[in-house]
């Protein structure tokens, strides 16, 4: 029974830390390929054709972008919303701060190195406690 538990341990210590690292080499990479976005004061237009967002960046150029049905549903009925818009593009912006699949790798490494790093605990607590 202890062979088999200690087995059990080394596979989830070995697994849980090899899938954080790499999970957090993923989400790196996809931090650097998102590039720079910054925040902004925007203005929501209404108009016959979709929704409209304008906002002047950092250099004091005015910019737009039509929002894409999810963010124009999000955003009806406002007339002013916080965007990040796309450091030296025109007309990029989104509502949130990062990318939506950049979280969930986040989440997913954060997860595998707690595991890792359990099994590594419980299987060394068991390794003094047997003498």
């Amino acid at each position: 029974m202890d062979t088999a538990l200690d087995i059990l341990l080394e596979v989830f210590s070995w697994l849980g830390l090899g899938a954080g690292v790499l999970l957090a080499a993923v989400a790196v990479i996809l931090w650097a390929v998102d590039g720079t976005w910054l925040p902004a004061d925007a203005i929501v237009d209404h108009e016959d054709d979709g929704t409209v967002v304008r906002w002047f960046d950092a250099d004091g150029d005015a910019n737009s972008a039509h929002a894409s049905p999810a963010e124009a549903q999000h955003l009806a009925g406002a007339d002013r919303t916080p965007i990040w818009y796309r450091h030296g593009w025109r007309g990029r912006m989104r509502l949130t701060r990062r990318a939506a699949g950049f979280r969930a790798v986040v989440w997913a490494a954060a997860s595998m190195l707690a595991l890792g790093v359990l099994a590594l605990t419980a299987s060394w607590i068991l390794l003094f406690a047997r003498g």
